[in-house]
């Protein structure tokens, strides 16, 4: 898939995810709801909306097309997944976290509102993810439904991207640098588990075998890993104006990155490597030319400017 035609699919899904949030995010109440409190709804709007590629609901829909899956339920799934990461946005950017000013090029949501308002905006936002999830319209199968809670929670949680953040809090004052395999688990819990859950819905979305399963869930782990080092050799290289985010936080910080472990040109091989790695694993898969966009995506990770 040429670069053109990959743009153009995840423009596709980033407009039928926003179409999506729109809905949901909706300022009037939905159906078996007292209230929605006005400025709480403004401030899950301000962080949820307009903002990003989408490439995680772009993973979910890509997964589950490659695979024959069909309907509303990638993009709701997709919309589902994107409350998390935006809540998880808004704790990290709080003073008691990352203390970020800016986010995509604008105030963070504790600078536009307030701490508390941003605060209970990631908190409302978290927990719409799992409505979404176990509504039957995301899926007629409540067995489904009950495992991509389940898959959500996990990736999110303790053992995900939560118990992710705590590690890299934590080495931030750690005696000494942590390891090249403990910054692979910190990161693959932080940022990873969630991309990697991505593949996964797709995957049960679309009733895959087996597997394909295990196949897409290699491709999953491999660009989950591969995101989270760009993202840390886009800090080191990269300008504020450019990101939309503060650069250079993790070296003042001290923070555990594999620029700060291996240096920028062993991040870049080790990019390079899990490109080469999710490639292989969507070979594996057997969905042959309908895994295109996934292989289109390994190398839009790797060479993305934001």
């Amino acid at each position: 898939m040429d670069e053109q035609a990959f743009r153009a699919r995840l423009a596709a899904s980033a407009t039928a995810t926003e179409r999506e949030l729109e809905d949901l995010l909706a300022i009037e109440p939905k159906a078996g709801e007292m209230a929605r409190p006005s400025r709480l709804i403004e401030a899950m709007r301000y962080a949820a909306l307009g903002g990003g590629k989408r490439l995680r609901p772009f993973l979910v829909i890509e997964t589950a097309r490659a695979l024959g899956g069909a309907g509303e339920g990638p993009v709701r799934v997709g919309a589902a997944i994107e409350c998390v990461h935006a809540y998880s946005l808004i704790h990290d950017d709080l003073p008691a976290m990352d203390d970020d000013d800016i986010r995509r090029g604008r105030p963070t949501t504790h600078r536009a509102f307030d701490e508390a308002t941003a605060i209970l905006a990631g908190d409302a936002l978290q927990t719409l993810a799992f409505e979404i999830l176990a509504d039957p319209r995301t899926d007629p199968s409540a067995e489904t439904r009950a495992a991509l809670c389940a898959g959500l929670a996990r990736a999110s949680g303790l053992a995900g991207m939560v118990g992710g953040q705590m590690f890299d809090i934590a080495a931030e004052t750690a005696a000494a640098p942590l390891s090249f395999d403990e910054i692979a688990r910190l990161q693959a819990m932080k940022t990873g588990a969630l991309l990697g859950f991505c593949v996964e819905a797709g995957a049960l979305l679309a009733g895959a075998s087996a597997a394909a399963c295990g196949a897409l869930g290699a491709y999953g782990r491999a660009i989950g890993a591969a995101f989270q080092i760009a993202d840390d050799v886009l800090d080191a290289e990269g300008d504020t104006a450019t990101l939309g985010k503060r650069a250079g936080k993790d070296a003042g910080r001290g923070k555990a990155t594999f620029v700060a472990a291996v240096g920028l040109d062993g991040a870049r091989r080790e990019l390079a490597r899990l490109v080469d790695q999710a490639k292989a694993a969507v070979d594996a898969s057997g969905v042959g030319e309908a895994g295109d966009a996934l292989r289109a995506a390994a190398d839009f990770v790797a060479a993305r400017k934001s």
